[in-house]
């Protein structure tokens, strides 16, 4: 039987932002710190965060915490910047699991997307990019590099293009390309090297990513690799988007999304409900979490073998392996879990632009 809006007035309600985790301290600090900027703004609902891996509270803490203080509707707003198996799988199984157990109504909002804040807020930093550089470039001769963090979701992918295409515009830069981390293609170091072939004078490499980490770190490092071998081109490095205001409005608007009724989200695209070209096998797979064997896990991964990888701390120290929790990291960005539990393989696994770890010729196929 539907609830009346009357009986949903009287809910009390409490807001639970979940992040990812990460075996960084300072982007599990600067995520606490969103959030604690978050709070004054959805004042009197508490908020409380919670991680699907790698660091503490995680999502559960999160929910228990909002029921001890006696809230009886969560608002669940993922803080992923676009809609990939995180968003769509892994946590909803983790709050759909929780309100099944206690029968506490859980109401999902929808991840940050394309957005203008967002986009305004990612503008801001290279804005800050560019005040801060020695040399007035011409814009025209300026090409923009949008590293987006990677997924086998093709639409999480094509939204980071889509934000690419709309500060190349915004700024009037010369040219704009696209970029990832890991999973898909190309690569930050090879779409890189690919990219000074067009013979601009500066590349600005802007890192469309939330928070600090391991894979910033990484991008910093590939970006300095290439511009060692192309000094004719100037590099510059763009900072990552935190808590920058517009980050923190964004989420209140998603927030207001839910207590409207109008969440919505591109299933048009998603290729878990239709069929996406080249990814049909994915129509209909179970919605379930892989995450559960690394819930809390804070101890920090080994380094990558043959170079440093950015697993390291604020101060650039390399942390020391501390627990026995394989990750095998390598230099496309990528990383490989020895679990018991397997994910579709990626299709473009084999893409020479792509990262090694996926491929067949490798027996970790986890993207």
């Amino acid at each position: 039987m539907a609830e009346s809006s009357t009986e949903r007035s009287q809910d009390r309600l409490g807001v639970l932002i979940c992040g990812h985790g990460s075996r960084n301290r300072l982007a599990v600090e600067e995520f606490a710190d969103m959030v604690a900027a978050l709070r004054p703004g959805l004042a009197p609902m508490p908020v409380e965060h919670g991680y699907l891996e790698f660091a503490r509270p995680i999502l559960r803490d999160g929910l228990e915490s909002l029921r001890e203080k006696g809230v009886t509707r969560i608002l669940a707003i993922p803080a992923m910047l676009f809609a990939a198996g995180h968003a769509k799988n892994d946590i909803p199984s983790v709050l759909n699991t929780y309100s099944a157990e206690t029968g506490l109504p859980v109401d999902y909002g929808r991840e940050l997307g394309v957005d203008r804040l967002m986009i305004a807020a990612a503008g801001a930093r290279v804005r800050q990019t560019l005040e801060a550089a020695s040399d007035q470039v011409p814009l025209s001769e300026t090409l923009l590099v949008v590293v987006g963090r990677g997924s086998s979701d093709p639409d999480a992918n094509s939204n980071v293009a889509k934000v690419t295409r709309m500060l190349v515009e915004g700024f009037g830069f010369g040219w704009g390309e696209t970029v990832y981390s890991g999973v898909t293609f190309p690569l930050v170091e090879p779409g890189l090297r690919h990219v000074v072939k067009l013979g601009f004078r500066r590349i600005i490499v802007a890192p469309y990513f939330l928070f600090s980490g391991v894979l910033v770190s990484r991008i910093r490092q590939h970006t300095e690799r290439v511009a060692l071998d192309h000094p004719e081109v100037e590099f510059l490095s763009s900072g990552y988007l935190g808590d920058h205001p517009l980050v923190v409005d964004t989420f209140r608007e998603r927030v207001d999304e839910v207590l409207r009724g109008d969440t919505s989200m591109n299933c048009s695209l998603c290729k878990y409900r239709a069929q996406v070209l080249g990814f049909e096998q994915d129509v209909g797979r179970a919605q379930e979490s892989h995450h559960h064997h690394v819930e809390g896990i804070e101890e920090s991964c080994t380094l990558c073998e043959r170079e440093c990888t950015g697993a390291c701390q604020p101060d650039g120290h390399p942390i020391p392996p501390s627990h026995s929790h394989h990750h095998s990291h390598s230099q496309d960005d990528s990383h490989s879990h020895e679990h018991s539990h397997t994910h579709p393989r990626y299709p473009h696994a084999d893409h020479p632009l792509g990262p090694t770890t996926l491929r067949s010729t490798d027996s970790s196929q986890n993207p």
